[in-house]
Order: C-alpha cells, then structure tokens, then sequence
C-alpha cells in the first residue's frame, strides 16, 4: 500500500494468547481516535491564543496553509546522532543522506507506483553511537523550491522551513528466565543468557527497523489558531500573527512490525534503511497519530519505562496487510458489537445472580469450578511478568467470581470456634434449596463422571510439561500445567450444566440473556479465527464453544414451554392469557426465567404430578 513500505510477513503462527486478544486491538484501531479527542479536548484551552506553541492572536482569524496545491518544494534528509536540532550543513555535508528538487504538494500520480510516493534504499556501516547504546536521528527539511534549509545561506527564510526529527532506533526489553528441566537440570539456553537471569530481569537493547515513512499531511483547511481538535493541534504550526500554518510533517513507523526489529550488538556489521515520502490525507494522518497516542499512554499505564507497542500489536498489522477489505471491514464492525454484548452479558450474569432466590437446576459446582479457573489465571499472569493493566482487570474478574460464592453457598463466620482461640472460623455448607433439589444429585452425579474424563487427561498433560518443557520452577511448573490445561479442556466444564438440564428436561432456571450474548460473542470469535493469522489446532479450538452451545439450543428447543402447567400458586400461563393448550408440549418445561421468579420449581412440580 502507498502509506508506507509494507513490511515483510511475519512467521506462520502467532502466540494462542496474541491470537486470541486480537479482537481488542482491532477495536481499539477503530475507536481510540474517538477516545482521544474527547479525553484530550477537555484538557485543551478553550480560549484563542492558549496554543503554546505560538504566540497570541485575534480570535477568529482563520490561517491559511503556506502551501497551496502544486507548490513546488524541496526535500533534504539529514542522518545524524545528535538529538538537537540539525545545524550542520557545512561542516558534515556527508550526513545529507536524501535530497530530492521540485516535488509537488497534493501530487497523487507521480513516483515509480503512480501514487505519489517516492523511495530510497540505503545501506551503511553500523554507527558506534548505536553499539554504545545511544540514538541515531532522521532529521527532515522541506522548504519551497528555490529556498534553503540551512541558515547562512541568502535564500533561507526562517518562517517557511518545515522541520522534524524522528528516532530511528528503538529501545525493547529483553527479559530473561532461568528455566531448566525439572527432571534433568538441563537447559536449551545459552550460558550467557542463564547468567544474566541470575542477576537481572531483564535488559533495555537497542533495537533497528530498516523502513521509515515521511509525509507531508495534504489539508488545505482554514484553521483558526485554538481551535483545533486533538491530535492536529500538537503538530500544526502557525506563523507568528496567526494567519498562515505551514503543513503536517509526519513520520510514520506504525506498519512496522515489532516481530522484525532488528536487535543491534558487534555481530552486526551493517545496516539497511528505506525511506519512503508519500503524501497523506487528514484522515490517515488522525488515525496514526491516534495510535501513538494511544501507545504512549499504554507506556504509561503500564508503568513501562521503554516503548511497549511491539509484538502485541502484529496480529492486528497482518490481518489489515492481508486480509479482504470486505471481510476487514466487517470484522471490525462485528467487534465493536463484541464489545457492547460482553457488556450487556456482564450486566445479565451480574443481574441473574443477584436477583436469583434459589439454586434448582444450577451447577454449583461449576461456578466454584469457574472461580478455580480465574485464580489460577491470575497467579499464572502474575507468575509472568504481564504488565499492570492486565493483572488489574484479571483480579477484577476474579473477584466477581468471587462475588458469587455466598449467592451458590451459605458462608458465615463461627465465633464459638476460632482458630487459635483468636481467629472466628468460616464455615461454607450448601443452600437449603439447592440440598433439597435434585439437582446437588445431579450436579455430584455430572462432576463425577466429568472427573473420570478429566484426571486421566490432566495427568498425561502433567507428564507431559514436566518432561518436554523447561519451567522456572515447580510453582511455575504447577501453574503453568495447570493454565495450558485449562485453556485446552476448560470447555469441559461447561458440560455439567447440560446433564443437569437434561435430568430436569427444563432450561428455564438458566440466564438465558446473558448465554445469548455470550452466544453471539462466541460466534464472532469463530470470525476472527478466519481473519487472524493462527495455528490450525488453535483455530480449531475456537469452535469447541459452539458445540456447547448448539447444544444448549437444541435444548432449549426440545424443553418448550407447557403452557397449561400450573405453578405453586395455582395459576399458568394458559389461564393468565386465555391461550390454548399445545399439543405435545414437554410436561416438565417452564416459560423463562424471567417469570421462573415466582416458583416454576421443576423438581416440585414433579412431586406435585
């Protein structure tokens, strides 16, 4: 594409969890421009002439661009060390690296791919500057045709120099383990990496990618100086009285995938980098000065003291390199309606469980179970140095979880015996309605027989992990057997539910808004399967879920309503709205369970009949 050097593709697979959270990233391209403006109008001044890049101005005086379309212009590209502004164009004329004479602003057609774009290709000795750890600089100059950049030439206008210096290099953490095979002892990594775990967790390197992109932002809007929305105000420049702005200068690097930066140290004799100019519209240049926005403000929350926007975001880079802008498209549509079901499903599960009276045909085991899961989630990700953000939003999940315990069991606190003589005891039995059911038998019966399918797996995963894969340790050994186990046959957990429904013959106990959300989202994963680059396996496993819950709508289709059953209180359905018996309808199922509030008890309408 024209916006800038496509990088090469990445490997064949990427990681399961990449894979999986590739849907976040997709909406985040889509809706932090949005976010920004609104985050960043708020701090902006709202009176004219706060802008503190210049000086005051009248108000409602509209500038003009000091390029008008097919304005002549010169480029010079300077490559130096110095993080200042470039000022040596006599004394070191060999940093000159690119020059280019009579381009025209608002050119679409022109260059070697008729679209305006315009390439150069240089290869060099690597830096000492780079091997000591320190920055190389890509210092731009555009000026109209016939001026200079440099300031003792008599042609050098001051106010008509567009000037801008970018890093090239970049600075990424290289963390270090010391993992070994708990059996043998034996490692696969170098003594030298083994070393620097012992003291360290990890190491700033410097780092090189070979393409960078310049543009001149196309916009001929007659901006008024404090008025201007987020992000075009941090970089439009007016002159002094306000009434001319020159144009956007902009590097962009964000095509460029983590995955290919190029780790710099004496092995490395040389380097490669490709500069492309290409002109650029407003709308993309929002878009990608958004997303470096956004990036420093992950930096930021995530306590991270280098650039954090790497690998995580390659997923979403290759999947809008390579896939159908169709399909594109509607992927990134379908994942802001993710967003608003997963909401709408969090708000139902929150809403059911709170308002729920009884457990009759729900597995409480299941939700223990599912507390299981989120915990040890949360002590792997601790385990494994994720950042903040996510170690945040895991323990929130986890305590909801934890939420439900007193709705599912009858905790209380025992102050007649404490531990120690100090401490009062808690005491966790079941729920009144929950022992008197059929369902704890149901629920004891589906676990059962789930336990003789699950530990002979678990244990052929245990052997498995401690004999083919290094851990740090054995706490990390049990964690991370564990998580790889649960991540490969957690679905399981899902199938007591069903053998409780299918003992009742009803579903109506279920919540069923929250499940249909859930459903949906479901389904959009399956979308993302196809679009994401992933390992078949784990594309694979994406549609274990949907036989789950086809399942749940078959039964849910074969447990109808009965409409002439009467509840505790004497009443049905049929009565209330004067309908007809159906014929054929399932004798033991109940309307919803929105109206399962006042007593459809399945097991007691059974000891009625």
């Amino acid at each position: 594409m024209a916006d800038a050097v496509a990088p090469a593709a990445g490997p064949e697979a990427v990681p399961e969890a990449q894979a999986g959270g590739v849907w976040q990233l997709i909406k985040q391209a889509v809706t932090i421009y949005f976010f920004v403006s609104m985050v960043t109008g708020f701090f902006r001044p709202s009176t004219p002439g706060a802008n503190t890049n210049v000086t005051s101005s009248a108000p409602g005086n509209k500038a003009g661009n000091l390029f008008h379309n097919n304005q002549l212009f010169d480029l010079y590209v300077y490559l130096d060390e110095n993080d200042l502004p470039f000022k040596q164009f006599d004394s070191a004329p060999e940093k000159l690296i690119w020059m280019r004479i009579a381009m025209k602003y608002d050119d679409w057609t022109s260059g070697d791919n008729a679209d305006g774009s315009f390439t150069i290709h240089k290869t060099f000795p690597t830096p000492e500057a780079l091997l000591r750890n320190e920055s190389m600089y890509l210092h731009t100059f555009i000026v109209k045709t016939g001026q200079s950049p440099n300031p003792r030439d008599r042609n050098y206008f001051k106010n008509q120099v567009i000037y801008k210096m970018h890093q090239l290099n970049k600075y990424k953490k290289k963390y270090y383990k010391k993992t070994a095979n708990l059996l043998t002892g034996e490692s696969d990594q170098s003594e030298e990496d083994l070393a620097k775990a012992q003291i360290m967790k990890y190491e700033v390197l410097n780092h090189w990618h070979p393409n960078i992109s310049i543009s001149l932002v196309v916009d001929q809007t007659p901006w008024v100086r404090g008025s201007i929305p987020p992000p075009l105000n941090e970089d439009i420049e007016f002159n002094e009285d306000g009434s001319v702005y020159k144009p956007i200068l902009f590097y962009n690097n964000w095509w460029n995938l983590g995955a290919d930066y190029q780790p710099i140290n004496e092995t490395v004799k040389e380097l490669n980098l490709t500069i492309t100019y290409y002109p650029m519209s407003v709308f993309k240049y929002q878009m990608y000065a958004s997303q470096k926005m956004q990036s420093k403000w992950q930096s930021m929350l995530s306590m991270e003291g280098v650039d954090s926007d790497g690998e995580e975001h390659d997923s979403m880079k290759q999947a809008l390199l390579e896939t159908n802008p169709i399909l594109l498209a509607v992927t990134m549509i379908v994942s802001l309606l993710h967003t608003v079901f997963e909401f709408l499903a969090f708000k139902n599960d929150i809403q059911f469980w709170n308002n729920r009276k009884d457990l009759v045909g729900l597995s409480v085991r299941s939700v223990l179970f599912n507390i299981f899961q989120s915990l040890i989630v949360f002590l792997y990700i601790c385990d494994n140095e994720t950042n903040t953000m996510v170690k945040f939003t895991v323990g929130i999940g986890l305590l909801i979880e934890c939420w439900k315990i007193p709705k599912v069991m009858n905790v209380s606190l025992d102050r007649q015996n404490k531990w120690f003589g100090i401490i009062p005891r808690i005491t966790i039995a079941d729920k009144g309605s929950y022992v008197e059911s059929e369902t704890k038998v149901y629920d004891q019966m589906a676990f059962k027989y789930l336990g003789c399918a699950l530990f002979p797996l678990l244990v052929g995963y245990a052997v498995y992990s401690v004999i083919y894969v290094e851990q740090k340790g054995w706490y990390s050994w049990i964690l991370n057997m564990l998580y790889g186990f649960l991540l490969t046959f957690g679905f399981i957990a899902m199938t007591p539910q069903l053998f409780i429904n299918y003992k009742l013959k009803s579903v109506a106990h279920l919540p069923w808004r929250m499940l249909t959300y859930k459903f949906i989202n479901t389904f959009i994963d399956d979308l993302f399967a196809f679009v994401i680059r992933m390992p078949l396996l784990y594309r694979i496993g994406c549609f274990r879920d949907d036989i789950i819950f086809l399942i749940y709508l078959y039964q849910r289709w074969a447990y109808r309503v009965d409409p002439s059953r009467l509840n505790e209180f004497g009443t049905s359905l049929e009565k209330e709205t004067g309908a007809a018996p159906v014929e054929g309808s399932q004798p033991d199922s109940i309307q919803g369970a929105e109206q399962n509030s006042g007593g459809d008890n399945v097991v007691e309408d059974k000891k009625n009949k």
